[in-house]
């Protein structure tokens, strides 16, 4: 049967489209939520329903989740880390090198090809055939923490707390360089670059880009390089990697924003397969039960070998 979900905008949603709106708040693609409305499965309580309508604050947008179709990826017998799986979410540690889901040039091997096996189609319909069950995403070479839906009122609930800064996310990363200071945050908006579509960038105007917000402290100092946490309170593709080169600290090895070719990495590249960044810590509150849960992950291997490189040789 299909899922009826109604979200009543706030004032501070004034002036945004609905499409975009409709993105945000459950973690689709624009495209994704520019269908959902072609298709006739979104409503006001209040306007005539088309992508370019502007949110005025106060109406309902009600949303009929469509029923799963048969996804085009496959299910594949691939080991998974569960965390933890109750009847609502599967938190996964997702290990560096696995995409999230399918998308062109990686149609096979992804975290939806395993979710789809473990979960055997309990999974949230929201996210479409291209994305069933995911909430939220970290990029291929970051491992971590991540959680996913296995139903539509779970993912309807997850997306409203990452909406509303409550899914608190922590990472812990290496960075090239000495930070100044102990700890800070940077707030500055990010967006596609303007010239390589590929990469995200700080946009100088707001308009342009999504408010990202990035807290981050010093764990330890190796001369050359910093081990740091980071707290994300958006979660912008790409955010801890552009925030933290925009510092003039990008992370070791990350090859499209300035981290990599260092005689470090050269000198230890078998434990350096793209960015050295994972997502450690992960809480939230239960979309069913209303209870707050704090899951954490061990450091990978490489990682722990790389600190223990970096305490031997760079102190």
């Amino acid at each position: 049967m299909s899922e009826i979900v109604k979200i009543v905008a706030a004032e501070a949603d004034r002036g945004e489209r609905l499409d975009r709106f409709i993105a945000e708040r459950f973690e689709l693609s624009r495209a994704a939520a520019q269908r959902l409305i072609a298709e006739g499965m979104v409503s006001l309580s209040f306007g005539d329903v088309n992508k370019k309508y502007v949110i005025r604050g106060g109406e309902a947008v009600v949303l009929t989740c469509p029923d799963p179709v048969p996804a085009e990826a496959q299910p594949e017998n691939i080991a998974l880390d569960i965390i933890y799986e109750d009847e609502d979410i599967v938190v996964v540690n997702k290990p560096s090198g696995m995409v999230v889901h399918p998308a062109a040039g990686n149609e096979s091997g992804t975290l939806v090809n395993a979710l789809l096996y473990h979960c055997k189609g309990s999974l949230s319909g929201i996210g479409g055939v291209e994305r069933p069950g995911i909430v939220h995403r970290i990029d291929k070479d970051t491992a971590g923490l991540l959680v996913v839906a296995k139903n539509d009122a779970a993912h309807t609930a997850l997306s409203e707390q990452l909406k509303v800064h409550e899914v608190s996310r922590v990472y812990e990363a290496i960075a090239l360089g000495n930070f100044k200071e102990d700890s800070g945050t940077v707030n500055a908006p990010i967006g596609r670059h303007p010239v390589d579509r590929k990469r995200m960038a700080i946009t100088r105007k707001q308009e342009q880009g999504r408010e990202a917000v990035t807290h981050y402290r010093v764990l330890s100092r190796f001369g050359g390089m910093t081990h740091i946490e980071c707290q994300l309170e958006t979660g912008r593709t790409h955010q801890i990697r552009v925030h933290m080169s925009s510092l003039g600290h990008p992370l070791l090895g990350d090859p499209v924003y300035g981290g990599n070719g260092t005689k470090f990495e050269a000198k230890h590249k078998a434990l350096i397969s793209g960015q050295c960044l994972f997502a450690r810590r992960l809480s939230l509150t239960h979309p069913r039960m209303g209870v707050r849960m704090s899951f954490e992950a061990p450091l990978p291997t490489e990682f722990s070998a790389l600190l223990e490189i970096l305490e031997r040789e760079c102190t």
